[in-house]
């Protein structure tokens, strides 16, 4: 049975739907229709409406709210489909209107509430309307629409399964006559428009899936094959070479109308070779790189996953100032064995795991390197930070986390949230960011901490309230928060007479730079002063996937074996920050030159992790009363 009459319709539904006055207009139909032509009509393709009924609502000509209006589509006596009606404030041509001119009226329309994911896919293309169909443009819910499918689709199918099932919406056979003919041509270019703005939304993140590259290969040779038959597909091979990097291999004329009778009628395996990408590589992957210089505390740099040890060791030699010929590499594996690390081994499996927990020794093997905590490098540490200026300071701490945010994609969240994929490699930019707001928190801690004068420690806590005000000036509220946070930590904020003498304009400052990170009315305060930043900026990725998981965690996402597509579209609203955070559309920039010294230090951070030993320096520098 079809499906394609009932959904291709934008119903307008008369507000009151009581028997014996209930008119219908389909905007496919010049006439209006009887109650009984659109019973039979609906009925012919498994609809039927969905009344709310209240007490107290008998009467036919009180209107009804658009949340009191479903249709619902059935099939072999399921529900597959349910939408719900909306008002659309954009112009629709009225009844009165349709000889004269364009009036301004409330359009009924629909969005989706539930359905299995084949009629929610089946709706989105009967949905969509191409840019070029005259006297038309497309509508606000088909687009939202769209982009909610593309964003949030691996809650409910595979990539594999998307694939497939686009391919099969191309290729299905509906011709019975020459109206059908125009409407198979309108359905395969709408699945081509659908592909196109799914691979401009994740061509970045879908790079390396091979079900994409077989897919893209299969649906380019179908479009081929259908030139000579659909001339106006022209543009939309165009479209796909420009857009996928694909180049023709045969010359138009080898597919004649013969070959293409058999073209169509076998079907390409999707376990041919796999496409071969012609465009430029994807860029290397980066992670943040633990190199423990103590039993507890580390330098945390940025690397490139295919970094070897050599270049590991160079790195930290220099951050150290120890000659590179004096340390190795040594890597604790998960069983507690010890693996001397040959200077081109590399660092990170294929997973972007390290071979083990990662530590700098002297070359005899004899004993981790020295606490910095009992040497002349504390002094020299401590030296070097409060020499840096505070503004260059934020500068970069800004410019190496909008590295990591700009390559984050909104589905990173989605598929953080669901954990569909066992896989990190998903998640893997989100991931660094959330990591990255941890080591700052633990850096900021670690710098007071290891301060052993009282006068330095002063001046230390003030250059970290002066960096935290820089950051949220920059726009940066991953550091802002992260360097509150550290100054917050019962380890630094005991420090009572360290704070005592902290001057009152500071104290101010922090006070008021507090309040923004504030939890009460579910962070009211940072909600507001970050709806007032111009993009781009960085937000605070921990509440943005607090949101999310309440979103998931409030509402099922199956009822009834259909999928919640309403929760759906919470969750894309809520991603789509990230996209929005991301634009630069008034040139606004956000990254800015950074001194080189400031750089070498910011990019090498010296952390401690352990909690415990975090609070045996606190208590050696105030001990408790």
């Amino acid at each position: 049975m079809s499906w394609d009459c009932g959904l291709r319709y934008m119903f307008s539904v008369s507000p009151a739907l009581q028997p014996g006055s209930m008119r219908i207009h389909m905007q496919g139909d010049k006439e209006d229709l009887s109650r009984l032509e659109v019973v039979q009509r609906l009925a012919k393709d498994g609809y039927r409406f969905l009344q709310n009924h209240n007490k107290g609502s008998e009467r036919t000509g009180e209107p009804q709210s658009d949340e009191a209006v479903r249709l619902c589509l059935k099939e072999r006596g399921h529900d597959v489909l349910v939408l719900q009606r909306i008002s659309s404030e954009r112009p629709a041509l009225s009844a009165t209107a349709r000889g004269g001119g364009r009036v301004e009226a409330r359009n009924r329309r629909y969005v989706v509430v539930s359905g299995t994911p084949e009629k929610i896919l089946e709706h989105l293309l009967n949905d969509l309307t191409l840019d070029d169909d005259q006297g038309t443009t497309p509508s606000k819910e088909s687009d939202t629409l769209l982009d909610d499918v593309l964003l949030t689709y691996p809650v409910f199918m595979s990539t594999s399964d998307l694939c497939q099932a686009l391919l099969g919406h191309y290729c299905t056979k509906r011709y019975r006559g020459k109206e059908d003919r125009k409407e198979t041509l309108e359905r395969k270019r709408k699945v081509l428009h659908l592909v196109s703005q799914w691979m401009a939304l994740c061509k970045d993140f879908l790079r390396e899936d091979e079900h994409v590259k077989l897919f893209m290969k299969t649906l380019y040779r179908y479009v081929l094959d259908d030139l000579y038959e659909h001339p106006l597909l022209e543009k939309d091979v165009r479209e796909l070479q420009k857009l996928y990097q694909l180049h023709r291999r045969h010359a138009v004329d080898e597919y004649s109308p013969q070959r293409k009778g058999k073209a169509l009628v076998h079907q390409l395996s999707l376990k041919e070779n796999g496409l071969q990408s012609r465009g430029p590589q994807r860029e290397t992957k980066e992670v943040l790189c633990h190199v423990y210089i103590t039993m507890d505390s580390f330098l945390s740099m940025r690397a490139h996953a295919g970094i070897v040890a050599q270049e590991l060791l160079q790195a930290v030699a220099e951050r150290m100032e120890i000659p590179l010929g004096k340390l190795v590499l040594v890597a604790v594996t998960y069983n507690g064995g010890r693996l001397l690390l040959q200077p081109q081994d590399r660092v990170f499996s294929d997973s972007l795991r390290p071979v083990g927990r990662l530590h700098v020794c002297r070359k005899d093997l004899g004993e981790v390197l020295n606490p910095f905590t009992d040497n002349t490098e504390l002094q020299q540490g401590t030296a070097r930070m409060l020499s840096l200026d505070t503004w260059d300071v934020a500068v970069a701490l800004t410019n190496f986390d909008w590295a990591i945010f700009e390559s984050i994609h909104e589905q990173e969240l989605v598929y953080f949230t669901f954990s569909r994929h066992s896989s990190s490699s998903h998640t893997v930019a989100l991931e660094l960011l959330l990591q990255r707001c941890n080591e700052v928190q633990q850096w900021v801690m670690t710098e007071v901490l290891l301060c052993p004068t009282l006068c330095k420690r002063v001046q230390l806590i003030k250059k970290f309230i002066k960096i935290a005000a820089h950051c949220k000036a920059q726009r940066n509220l991953n550091c802002f928060f992260a360097i509150i946070m550290g100054l917050n930590t019962a380890a630094v904020s005991r420090l009572g007479q360290t704070w005592e003498k902290i001057p009152g304009k500071f104290k101010r400052l922090f006070l008021e730079l507090e309040t923004v990170t504030d939890p009460s009315l579910n962070h009211k305060a940072y909600r507001d002063s970050f709806k007032k930043m111009k993009a781009p900026k960085i937000p605070f990725p921990p509440l943005l996937l607090k949101d999310i998981t309440f979103i998931h965690e409030g509402n099922k996402t199956f009822h009834d074996n259909l999928v919640n597509f309403e929760k759906l579209h919470m969750i894309a609203d809520t991603v789509r920050l990230i996209r929005q955070c991301q634009n630069d559309h008034m040139g606004n920039g956000i990254t800015q030159k950074s001194s080189s010294e400031v750089r070498a230090y910011i990019d090498y951070l010296h952390i401690i992790d352990n909690q415990q030993t975090l609070f045996e320096l606190s208590h050696r520098l105030e001990p408790r009363a």
